[in-house]
């Protein structure tokens, strides 16, 4: 596959509808990646920046916002873009900030389609996509096949934690993939989980692929953080930078384990955590505490068992069913 231009500009930036890395010239370049058509069919363009070094290496792929309301991923994206202008680099580093579009938008996780029937989308449940689905399905395909896959051979997904909750800085990766584990480390983080993978999540489908991937969650969704993303840019720096992944030893420098388990609401009331991030607690300590709308205690909830506190609830109001504490534990 080539780059294909269309022959559009954009703000003075060229539309691309396919883009392969090798074709480029050695420097920094921006496009405008057509990635569909919407139900007016209006064309929805995603941005994209390709760092290219002198000195051959990796293929590194970067992206974020595949939920609309993970904005410190974003920011991480952007910031790493701003950084890497100053930057020498060996390879190439691609990033992809702004994935889901429509999600973005209406300031939610999901991909929102006209399609009544579809509603929305956890776009993160159905990669690689399918020319022939559903229109977050095809959306998906398209870029999957004409600007993912062909232009990496390692790959970091920026996340944060869903709406009305918490993470600190957190990443998922298959501890069956050495070099994602070693990705994992470089971004010292406060918390590796060892995630075997989940069909049609993007990390999962790389790994599928032969691209050694992880996620990296940077904290609270619509909550900009900036000690967190500033900490995720330099881990994701870390890790274009200390090339081959292959020949380094990285030490465990944070909690790294294989379970979490998640406490969620049996009623609905307004909640509050009785525990804050990365704190250790035994089995059955109170955990939260819940209440009726007159203010009278209606239910605290324990730990089911001995771990550390991933996550907690930051919106008291908890319909049943919804997270209040995550816990990570071996």
């Amino acid at each position: 596959m080539t780059t294909q231009l269309t022959g559009d500009i954009i703000n003075n930036i060229a539309v691309i509808s396919a883009l392969n890395v090798d074709d480029l010239a050695i420097g920094q370049h921006q496009f405008w990646f057509n990635v569909a058509s919407n139900a007016l069919n209006q064309d929805q363009h995603l941005p994209v920046w390709v760092f290219k070094g002198e000195q051959t290496g990796k293929k590194v792929m970067i992206t974020a916002g595949i939920h609309g309301d993970e904005l410190n991923g974003i920011l991480t994206a952007q910031q790493l873009a701003r950084q890497l202008q100053n930057t020498e680099i060996c390879g190439c580093v691609i990033i992809v900030p702004a994935i889901n579009l429509s999600g973005i938008i209406h300031h939610h996780r999901d991909f929102h389609g006209a399609d009544q029937d579809l509603s929305t989308v956890n776009l993160n449940r159905y990669f690689p996509g399918n020319n022939q689905g559903n229109a977050a399905e095809r959306y998906l395909a398209k870029l999957w096949h004409h600007l993912l896959l062909p232009n990496a051979d390692i790959a970091i997904d920026l996340h944060t934690q869903t709406t009305g909750t918490c993470y600190p800085l957190y990443v998922f990766a298959d501890f069956r993939v050495e070099s994602a584990l070693t990705m994992a480390r470089l971004m010292a983080p406060d918390a590796i989980l060892n995630d075997p993978g989940d069909q049609g999540v993007l990390e999962t489908v790389w790994n599928q692929h032969g691209v050694s991937a992880i996620t990296v969650e940077v904290g609270s969704d619509k909550i900009t953080q900036p000690e967190l993303i500033t900490r995720a840019v330099a881990g994701v720096m870390q890790i274009i930078t200390q090339q081959p992944l292959a020949a380094m030893t990285i030490e465990p420098c944070a909690i790294e384990a294989s379970n979490i388990t998640s406490i969620r609401a049996d009623i609905g009331g307004l909640t509050l955590a009785n525990v804050e991030m990365l704190t250790s607690v035994k089995k059955d300590d109170v955990i939260a505490t819940q209440y009726d709308l007159f203010g009278n205690i209606i239910k605290h909830y324990t730990a089911p068992c001995d771990g550390t506190v991933l996550s907690h609830n930051t919106d008291a109001l908890r319909d049943a069913g919804a997270l209040i504490v995550r816990l990570i534990h071996d």
